[in-house]
């Protein structure tokens, strides 16, 4: 042992800068940087292959995800219970898939929602993704069309789930993709047409390999493929799918197949309180959404049907006072800026609640209706410095009155000029 060389590479001591004695020889600066750098690369592959895949132990319980999920989503008590249990199952199979003594193959079970716009379809899987920090995106499935036409590959869809992921591939293929307004792509009629449907059977026959688990190249910057354009290849198979769809007229669908359509003189004609009454949309069978349009192999490839309740006033009302981040709340606290406590009455919020129905816009209507009515009190509001209290009520809401304002003592009144 030379207590003036490196026992691993040799070099002299006047050949380093640091040469460290050990009890059975000595090693050297460069010899330990090295050891280093292999021992962090081993490290950091062992982890990769542990905690690729949550295990089911750290992993939120179904009942966790759901009590999440109330926080934001008012209602859809069903929905959310069936949306819980599918994640939870696919990451659990995430993880059975990734041990090497695996016995049986667990396929995953990607989802479609079924409910009229604006009842909650996007934001519960915007929740979801959101809780369980995984790499998310939303898809319009109107401006998908099949390769070679006007509009967007379906592999575009993979390229947005890319870039949410920083480009890192194996992250995205573990995310959730959120496709919107898939009833959009129906085949037009039942009978078969000379013409190419290329938006809408066209584009589901193209989405089924991606549905099902295949490797698509996709362009690293998203757009359309070229020949000589260098491709990012991405395995589907772990990747989760939920659809989401407005499915209008469905239930005339649902009524046919049920026997409950209006036939003859002795029928009974439902109402549409008698039909929600019903609820018929939950009857929903995978032969409904063929006759819809959607093709067998496209509902094959999506095994869960969950429906979406249609919102009521009651409903309407709670989501505008009770979620973390409700439209009261968002308002209020905007009002504050201005030194203005604002507040609804219980008529204001049934009365905005009545007018989103009858504009048949759902929960997307209610901010709409909000923001009309303050544009002109924030207007008002903020050209005088008044601090104090406004109350909304069924009148302002309405158009037939103003708000009330209760001022503090050490402001001036606010007069009707101001108003």
């Amino acid at each position: 042992m030379n207590p003036n060389q490196c026992s691993f590479c040799g070099r002299n001591k006047n050949e380093v800068s640091v040469l460290v004695s050990g009890q059975n020889g000595f090693i050297c600066n460069y010899c330990i940087e090295q050891a280093h750098t292999i021992v962090k690369e081993t490290d950091e592959q062992e982890n990769k292959n542990h905690s690729s895949v949550k295990t089911s132990a750290q992993l939120k319980k179904p009942r966790e995800i759901k009590e999440f999920l109330d926080e934001y989503v008012i209602g859809q008590d069903q929905a959310k219970k069936q949306l819980s249990i599918a994640v939870y199952n696919h990451y659990k199979r995430l993880a059975h898939n990734a041990d090497e003594n695996k016995s049986v193959e667990i396929e995953k079970s990607n989802i479609i929602m079924v409910g009229e716009t604006g009842t909650g379809k996007t934001l519960l899987a915007k929740t979801i993704a959101r809780q369980l920090e995984v790499p998310f995106c939303i898809v319009d499935a109107t401006v998908l069309t099949e390769a070679g036409y006007v509009g967007e590959d379906v592999e575009s869809i993979l390229s947005r789930l890319l870039m949410v992921s920083d480009y890192d591939v194996e992250k995205a293929e573990r995310g959730i993709v959120f496709i919107d307004e898939i009833d959009k792509i129906a085949r037009k009629s039942e009978n078969k047409s000379i013409t190419r449907d290329v938006s809408g059977e066209g584009v589901q026959q193209a989405l089924l390999k991606i549905l099902e688990g295949t490797k698509a190249g996709v362009p690293p910057k998203g757009g359309r493929k070229h020949p000589m354009q260098e491709l990012i290849y991405i395995d589907t198979t772990n990747i989760l799918f939920i659809c989401g769809g407005a499915f209008d007229g469905l239930t005339d669908i649902i009524e046919s197949r049920m026997n409950k359509k209006a036939i003859g003189f002795n029928s009974t004609i439902l109402s549409k309180e008698e039909k929600k009454v019903q609820n018929i949309l939950k009857k929903v069978q995978p032969e409904d959404l063929v006759r819809y349009g959607i093709i067998p192999e496209f509902i094959g490839r999506l095994p869960l049907i969950t429906t979406i309740d249609e919102l009521d006033i009651s409903a309407l009302k709670d989501i505008l006072i009770r979620p973390k981040n409700s439209l009261v709340k968002q308002y209020t606290k905007l009002a504050k800026y201005d030194n203005i406590d604002l507040e609804f009455t219980d008529e204001a919020l049934e009365s905005i609640a009545k007018k989103a129905i009858e504009r048949k816009t759902g929960a997307r209507g209610l901010r709409s209706i909000i923001e009309n009515i303050m544009t002109e009190i924030v207007y008002k509001t903020s050209a005088k410095h008044i601090n104090g209290k406004c109350i909304i009520t069924k009148e302002v809401i309405e158009g037939t009155g103003e708000p009330e304002y209760i001022l503090d003592e050490s402001y001036e009144e606010f007069s009707e000029e101001d108003q």
